[in-house]
């Protein structure tokens, strides 16, 4: 019973830790862009990547303030966004989830690149710039705090409390969108845009928008990865991060404000626990060592959560807070 309850306190920690943070920031990003206006943006990590080095760069390279860095990655974000979007918004839904996904892969070799190592410092990546960041802390950073059964460091928490003030305004933002002109215009567009066309609106615009808007938050999610790990290195930005936004937002519910925030802390409370949980069974001799041992746990844990997932999308396609009409669309 101890060791279920240590394996719950842990996975608890973990879906309110910067990993949960981050992937509901970027999984916020993609219901605007997916859930709300149809695009299929399939390279979301790679706003991630340009707002978590934007700031490593701007701060160790360039020596500038953080909040500097902050703006310099967000501007990275809309300054990829329109590259993207100008070319393949006023084409087919597939041609910007193909301009996506190569974009992301594609950024992630240049950032580790030989010729890019004055920059980003190449597979080795940049670290110790968050330093600012945590001394804005109210609290003694250096000092562990026993919260939920777990232990946190006073920067942990630092981080896990900036991070989700941030989750809850850009809630709060996609609620007003939504329940405005603007998000009832998206919503048509995804519906059913020649529709939309017809009536005047310049749906191009409104895709770009989603589009940029999107990417700023998954920006901000890198961001808090960033400064969460206290490093920025280009594998951490794999392509893999983008499905399991994806996924997040499938659990939680697409086209629901707080489906993606539910979403992303469900996913990694149920990672953890499984990893933890596993490794318990396996030491107490539940699991015998032949059938599963411990190195293949973190392999195992990933199969489980995919088999739930399926079993998810055949039973309750929309997610465990969303509807069924919002996900039965076609993605332009």
């Amino acid at each position: 019973m101890s060791e279920l309850l240590n394996a719950i306190a842990i996975a608890g920690k973990s879906a309110l830790g910067f990993q949960a943070i981050f992937f509901a920031l970027l999984a916020i990003g993609i219901n605007v862009q997916f859930g709300y206006t149809g695009l299929l943006n399939f390279g979301q990590i790679a706003f991630a990547m340009l707002g978590g080095f934007g700031v490593a760069i701007s701060v160790s390279k360039w020596g500038l303030p953080f909040w500097v860095g902050v703006l310099v990655g967000i501007l990275a974000a809309v300054v990829l966004a329109l590259l993207l979007g100008l070319p393949t918004l006023r084409l087919r839904a597939d041609y910007l989830a193909i301009a996506t996904i190569a974009t992301a892969e594609g950024l992630r070799l240049l950032f580790r690149s030989v010729s890019a190592t004055p920059v980003t410092n190449g597979t080795r990546g940049i670290s110790a710039f968050n330093g600012d960041f945590i001394a804005l802390a109210p609290w003694d950073t250096s000092r562990r705090y026993r919260l939920l059964g777990t232990s946190w460091s006073g920067g942990e928490l630092w981080v896990a409390l900036v991070g989700w003030v941030l989750v809850a305004l850009a809630c709060l933002l996609v609620w007003a969108l939504v329940r405005s002109p603007w998000g009832r215009v998206v919503r048509s567009i995804r519906e059913d845009e020649d529709a939309v066309r017809s009536l005047g609106k310049n749906v191009y615009v409104y895709k770009m928008q989603a589009l940029v808007l999107g990417g700023i938050l998954g920006a901000l999610g890198g961001m808090v990865y960033a400064v969460g790990t206290g490093s920025a290195i280009p594998d951490q930005y794999q392509n893999a991060n983008t499905f399991l936004a994806y996924a997040v937002l499938i659990l939680g519910g697409a086209a629901r404000v707080l489906g993606p925030v539910v979403g992303a802390m469900m996913l990694l409370f149920i990672l953890q626990f499984a990893d933890t949980g596993l490794r318990a069974l396996i030491g107490n001799g539940v699991i015998p060592e032949g059938l599963l041992s411990s190195t293949d746990v973190a392999q195992i844990r990933f199969v489980l959560v995919g088999l739930g997932l399926m079993l998810l999308l055949v039973f309750r396609p929309q997610g465990v807070f969303g509807d069924r009409r919002e996900v039965m669309l076609d993605a332009r």
